[in-house]
Order: C-alpha cells, then sequence, then structure tokens
C-alpha cells in the first residue's frame, strides 16, 4: 500500500468519524433560536462553557461559567434532574460538553443556535 493510499484512507476515516458525531451531538441536544433559548433558560441550569477570559468579556447575564477544558472534572456541578442550556462562543464546542452531560444522565440538553456572538439579550462583563 502506497503512502497516497493510507493518507487518502486516514483522511476518510476522519470524515466518516466526524460525519457520525455531528449527527450524534445533534440528536442529544436541541439547538434553540435566542428567543426560544431566552424563554426557558431561567429555569434551567444556564452554563458558558468558553474559556475564563471568553466569559470575562461578556456573557449571558445569569450564566456560570464552567470551561469545556474543565468539564470532566466538574461534571458533578451538574444536577441531572434539571434541563441544561449551554452556549459556546460559535456553538461548535457545545457537542462535545452535551456528549458528557448525556453521560452524566442530563436528559434535557438546550444549545443557543449560532452560540454567544448571535445573542442579543443582556450580557454581563466583568471590569
Amino acid at each position: 500500500m502506497s503512502a497516497i493510499t493510507a493518507v487518502l484512507i486516514l483522511l476518510g476515516v476522519i470524515i466518516i468519524y466526524s460525519v457520525v458525531m455531528f449527527f450524534v451531538q445533534r440528536r442529544i441536544m436541541k439547538t434553540l433560536t435566542e428567543e426560544e433559548f431566552r424563554t426557558g433558560y431561567r429555569k434551567a441550569q444556564l452554563v458558558d462553557i468558553r474559556e475564563p477570559n471568553e466569559f470575562e468579556n461578556g456573557h449571558i447575564l445569569g450564566a456560570r461559567n464552567i470551561p469545556l477544558s474543565q468539564f470532566r472534572m466538574r461534571i458533578k456541578e451538574f444536577r441531572p434532574d434539571q434541563p441544561v442550556y449551554i452556549y459556546c462562543q460559535s456553538g461548535m464546542r457545545t457537542g462535545r460538553a452535551a456528549q458528557m452531560l448525556r453521560r452524566h444522565g442530563v436528559q434535557e440538553i438546550y444549545d443557543l443556535k449560532g452560540g454567544f456572538k448571535m445573542w442579543n439579550g443582556k450580557v454581563k462583563k466583568k471590569k
């Protein structure tokens, strides 16, 4: 087998894995528009999964910061019996967070479509 064939096979496997994971992640969480997100997040666990410096530059009022990089260590902070509303900067990291939440027993997981950059509601910034 030539090196080119091996690289193409590896690339194909990576693409297939990425597509499968995309659909798995979308199945375990529901993506909401800003209006839908705003309607329910006050009665749920609202979590910003961005890194602390991103969070300090502005976040949805009332959100807790549990960065994706700390998720495994802090997963016990989530109550499995309550819905979780999560968001990141653009919506790309929430799928991985949703998978960890599902393994922790959380059944209701909601994601802000487009992430924080699409949010037009109240924002809190650290000074």
